[in-house]
């Protein structure tokens, strides 16, 4: 009889704890974000592209200009050459060594600035996403939201919600 009772008891002991164990392991609210969409899609993300296309456009079509020269001087340099004297050839081909060089230079410097100022402007849209993000994950009680993830359901993609912010209208579904 002792057995019988330790048994109950014990079962009973189970059958509440199994009951306990869904009220305590509620399920996990998680979101996904797909920054590569935030930083392709949101307005902001599209403002500072149109900001670096401003600022660089002039400076590229320059070098672009500058490169087309110095091709066409190297085409007129190979047309003329079986015509110019040794020493003159030998010149030309130094003062177009030399702006080949000049170019390469500025061109490194170009790209130096742009990138610079790429990661500036991604620096100040990523902020501004992981706000909105912060915001959403606060006011929908979210326990998780991952940026990086291999896959991800549309359920718990919640990227439209942070353009969405970003672009001035309210986050919510």
């Amino acid at each position: 009889m002792m057995k019988t009772t330790l048994i109950q008891v014990f079962a009973a002991a189970l059958v509440l704890g199994a009951a306990a164990v869904p009220a305590a392991a509620q399920e996990l609210k998680i979101g996904y974000v797909n920054s590569e969409r935030v930083l392709r899609e949101s307005a902001p993300a599209k403002a500072a592209q149109g900001k670096l296309e401003a600022e660089f456009g002039k400076r590229d079509r320059d070098l672009n200009d500058q490169a087309a020269k110095l091709k066409a001087a190297a085409d007129k340099l190979d047309k003329d050459a079986p015509t110019l004297s040794e020493v003159e050839r030998t010149r030309r081909q130094r003062e177009l060594v030399d702006q080949d060089r000049d170019l390469q230079r500025k061109r490194r410097e170009f790209q130096e600035d742009l990138n610079q100022r790429k990661n500036e402007e991604l620096a100040s849209v990523v902020e501004r996403a992981n706000r909105v993000i912060k915001q959403i994950f606060d006011q929908e009680k979210y326990d998780l939201i991952l940026q990086e993830v291999v896959f991800a359901g549309p359920r718990v993609d919640i990227t439209d919600r942070v353009i969405r912010g970003l672009n001035g209208a309210a986050p919510g579904k």
